[in-house]
């Protein structure tokens, strides 16, 4: 009988624990967008890892959250839950010294779902001296009975390889689920709109308003081996048009071309993008809107 494990393995916990950097560093590609904004994964997206013994299809999902008030935060969560319920195996990613209410909810989600779970403490690399970790790891072990507590650094790429191993034991055994060579579930579409949201994370930081989303309305094929992408930035109030669109245009500008030059390193070949910003009010808290662009 073959020992090659595969299985679905869910990453999940609070907003800003570093769900998104743990799977993009174990599958080698930057897949998921990382910002130091909270929420900033709004989708399931599977990104997989190929061994000759196993293979991994790490789900990264939005981070669990108590604020509801609108439409937008209700769907995350329900997006995140759902991933629990599909896993073979869920990673409750946390953050070295700290719990707060929202991990609570994280675990009392997998609970629910009734997976076998491993405790993943991140950002190791921020608690000085190590010792101080041990009454944390001791407190935690008491609060559920995971598999495993494993101590990282997903930033810093430390204990990724006991990780791993801890991840495959714990896999079913079975066959590949998805062919050998795919990276992702998701499409180029999707890939270039969350790269788009990113750099419109970064530059605007503070300013950004949270209803903010990104369709891409066309990509072309150009005969010089060019990708043209036309996508419309959605903002949900007049005033915060401005904001994205700078003075002269200078910040969709700069936005335009961080994106560009990050899906041409990512992707590969070369993009061209025309970025426009429209106003749908308060498109968040709006069921279609929502179901139009994936969100739900």
């Amino acid at each position: 009988m073959s020992d090659f494990r595969s299985g679905f393995v869910a990453l999940a916990g609070r907003p800003n624990v570093g769900k998104s950097t743990l799977l993009n560093v174990f599958v080698g590609q930057k897949l998921s967008i990382v910002t130091p904004r909270p929420q900033t994964t709004r989708n399931r997206l599977i990104g997989l890892l190929q061994l000759p013994e196993a293979q991994i299809a790490f789900v990264d999902t939005p981070g669990l959250h108590l604020g509801q008030r609108r439409a937008l935060n209700r769907a995350m969560n329900r997006t995140a839950a759902a991933a629990l319920g599909d896993a073979d195996l869920v990673l409750l990613v946390l953050e070295a010294l700290k719990w707060t209410d929202e991990d609570d909810l994280a675990l009392s989600r997998i609970r629910d779902a009734g997976r076998t779970v491993i405790a993943v403490v991140n950002k190791v690399d921020r608690v000085h001296p190590r010792e101080r970790l041990l009454p944390y790891l001791a407190q935690l072990a008491k609060r559920h009975e995971f598999r495993e507590i494993v101590p990282v650094s997903a930033l810093k790429r430390r204990n990724l390889d006991d990780l791993r191993r801890v991840i495959i034991a714990a896999l079913p055994l079975g066959q590949a689920m998805f062919p050998l060579d795919q990276l992702t579930d998701r499409s180029l579409s999707f890939r270039i709109a969350e790269t788009i949201r990113e750099k419109l994370t970064l530059e605007l930081v503070e300013e950004l308003p949270y209803g903010i989303a990104v369709e891409i309305e066309q990509i072309e094929a150009q005969e010089d081996g060019r990708q043209v992408v036309s996508a419309l930035i959605w903002v949900d109030r007049e005033g915060h048009k401005p904001i994205v669109i700078g003075a002269d245009g200078s910040r969709l500008k700069r936005i335009g071309r961080a994106a560009r030059l990050e899906l041409n390193h990512l992707i590969g070949g070369r993009f061209h993008l025309t970025l426009w910003v429209k106003v749908r009010e308060d498109w968040a808290d709006d069921a279609r809107a929502l179901q139009q662009l994936g969100l739900e």
